[in-house]
């Protein structure tokens, strides 16, 4: 099964229950459809069609990640940032991480490869997930993000989604 919205009935949230969720809370977002995008390079691919002029943006790239004591971490970071995972351990005080499986991607955060979305934390919340955020999202207007499938993006301020992780309960450790 791939992480488009064709599959997302099979998903704990749907990307629509999450949507109707947004707008209950009344936190506004701009919906994009799109082709699926798995890689940086396909959402480069489309990013001047999201883009609206004069807004300071935030690509981002999401990094699910587990660590010697087996404990989950999503890493959300600006989409050209190099990585080195040794460095990152220890700049976040972790030892030996290594990407996290394809089912473990799903027990934990509700999603499948290439969806991977700081928004998967409506989930990851309820499984102890710690959640990692680019310092650098501090300073922009929007923040794009697929809303847990990857043919869709929602454009959505920064002060909006820092009000959705408050709302969630989600703590954002800033690196």
């Amino acid at each position: 099964m791939d992480a488009s919205s064709l599959y997302q009935d099979s998903l704990p949230i749907t990307s629509d229950a999450f949507l109707a969720q947004l707008d209950a809370w009344d936190i506004p977002y701009a919906l994009h459809t799109h082709v699926p995008l798995r890689t940086v390079e396909d959402a480069k691919s489309i990013e001047a069609a999201l883009t609206v002029a004069g807004e300071k943006a935030f690509r981002i790239k999401n990094l699910y990640l587990r660590d010697r004591k087996k404990r989950n971490h999503l890493v959300t970071l600006e989409q050209d940032r190099d990585i080195d995972l040794k460095a990152l351990a220890v700049q976040l005080g972790l030892s030996n991480l290594s990407f996290g499986s394809p089912e473990r991607l799903m027990q934990h955060l509700g999603i499948r490869p290439g969806a991977v979305s700081p928004l998967a934390m409506v989930n990851g919340v309820q499984h102890e997930v710690t959640f990692y955020m680019d310092r650098a999202a501090q300073e922009v207007d929007v923040i794009y993000m697929h809303p847990l499938v990857n043919d869709r993006t929602v454009a959505m301020a920064r002060a909006d989604l820092m009000r959705w992780f408050d709302q969630i309960g989600c703590l954002v450790i800033w690196i």
